[in-house]
């Protein structure tokens, strides 16, 4: 048996290792194992693969080393808050790499059959577009680019125009590939430029879909190099990367009851609105102390986390309150938005680094059948997907997007800086119900507060 054999079996443990660890990550005590069992095919393909290439070893090590050294850096360095910003700059560096896997393919090899023009035009599109359109979600994340839509007039026939270019560009390229340098290099530019126009006007309440898709796209652009250099093991991850992401994709959309469409050309601000009536009620506001007498009483406790809980990194003390809510004999849950936060499953995150049993962590679509039983509820730092101006304002711009529906709970506990407004810009109608009660102050000094309040008993 030669050298060939062993390789393709080693692809075939590396991609079976690959389907098992994505499995394993579909719940929080098999993830970090799974990621671990990834990471680890990863390493067998790369090391089979450069054994099959027959590639200069020693630029390889130093470019290993080189990389990780700033992904342990990076690992430890990154508060959890800053996660959706990390994960949103990987996608990009997927596409990247892919990119650069295809051009430099072309460039030492530009005579290539039709089937690998195709294939090297695809990678070079989606991950030209990959690459910058991460770089501009990693920007509204970060705070480097402003998180409302960047809009100028004829952005949609522009972006129309771009990709018509584009298509006609790879028409001209796979044709002629020999002699089509200069046309290659312009597909490469027009890539990158259509991944900043196609982001841009996306607001930053619509992230996690965007970056869901980014994550697609980086596997679809991994998928078409593995055509470009015929690897198979490239081609299976790309696809296992790109399926999961669009169906991850289609099930933030289904959470906003919204079509990727609707997301990607008319985000929540850059839709037409109607003036929808004004909200009519008091604001009652109470202490943390007062909350804690509602609170001692309760038997059943929901709690609701949003990016404000991330922003106060209070994910810990609202652990502790939750431990200490228990031994005071109530029933704690956290009730889980799929888009609460900046990326798919950003809650989940931040309350499994705080050590919050996943049992206690219950979808939407479990806890709101429920809620109405519930004594208190505690909103911590969320907005818009707690707001029932989306199920009562047919003028409002997030009307028939499924929120948790807090307002059912007996009383409602709001813990938030002030009556800002979420990402979608609507006045939350739950602030002005006759059961809610706002805390206003940072979240995590906040709940402290609550929580000392216990301990004293």
């Amino acid at each position: 048996m030669n050298s060939y054999f062993w390789i393709n079996i080693i692809y075939i443990l590396s991609a079976a290792a690959f389907i098992w660890g994505l499995k394993m990550m579909s719940h929080p005590d098999s993830a970090r194992n799974g990621n671990l069992l990834s990471a680890v095919a990863m390493l067998l393909a790369v090391t089979a693969t450069l054994f099959n290439q027959g590639l200069e070893f020693e630029w390889i090590l130093i470019g290993a080393v080189i990389g990780t050294i700033i992904g342990v850096f990076w690992a430890y360095a990154v508060a959890m808050t800053q996660m959706p910003e990390m994960v949103a700059i990987l996608n990009g560096f997927g596409g990247l790499a892919s990119l650069l896997v295809a051009w430099s393919t072309y460039h030492f090899t530009p005579r290539s059959d039709l089937f690998t023009s195709v294939s090297t035009f695809l990678t070079v599109l989606i991950g030209g577009v990959t690459f910058t359109g991460s770089l501009i979600a990693w920007g509204k994340l970060n705070g480097v680019f402003s998180a409302k839509p960047i809009l100028f007039n004829g952005q949609k026939w522009f972006n129309t125009g771009l990709l018509v270019l584009l298509m006609l560009a790879g028409v001209i390229y796979c044709w002629h590939p020999a002699q089509s340098y200069p046309v290659f290099l312009g597909i490469l530019v027009l890539s990158l430029l259509l991944g900043v126009t196609s982001v841009i006007p996306i607001g930053g309440a619509d992230m996690p879909v965007v970056i869901s898709l980014l994550n697609s796209y980086s596997g679809l652009a991994a998928c078409a190099s593995g055509f470009v250099i015929m690897n198979s093991i490239l081609i299976v991850t790309g696809t296992l990367v790109g399926a999961s992401g669009i169906i991850l994709t289609q099930i933030m959309c289904k959470a906003m009851n919204r079509s990727l469409s609707n997301v990607l050309f008319s985000g929540f601000s850059t839709a037409k609105k109607k003036i929808s009536g004004t909200v009519k009620g008091e604001i009652k506001s109470v202490s943390a102390q007062d909350a804690f007498l509602v609170l001692e009483a309760a038997r059943s406790v929901v709690i609701v986390p949003g990016y404000g809980l991330a922003v106060a990194q209070a994910q810990h003390v609202v652990r502790e309150l939750g431990e200490l809510l228990q031994k005071n004999g109530a029933d704690v849950k956290y009730a889980i938005h799929p888009v609460a936060g900046r990326m798919p499953g950003h809650m989940n995150v931040l309350l499994a680094e705080a050590n919050v049993p996943y049992e206690q962590l219950v979808e939407m679509d479990n806890i709101n059948p429920t809620m109405d039983s519930v004594d208190v509820c505690i909103v911590v730092g969320a907005n818009d997907t707690v707001n029932p101006a989306a199920m009562t304002d047919k003028a409002s711009p997030i009307y028939g997007m499924p929120i948790i529906e807090t307002f059912k709970a007996k009383t409602v506990f709001v813990i938030k800086r002030s009556m800002n407004t979420g990402f979608a810009g609507v006045e939350n109608e739950l602030f002005y119900y006759d059961n809610t009660r706002m805390i206003f102050g940072d979240a995590k000094d906040v709940v402290q507060k609550i929580a000392v309040e216990f301990k004293g008993l």
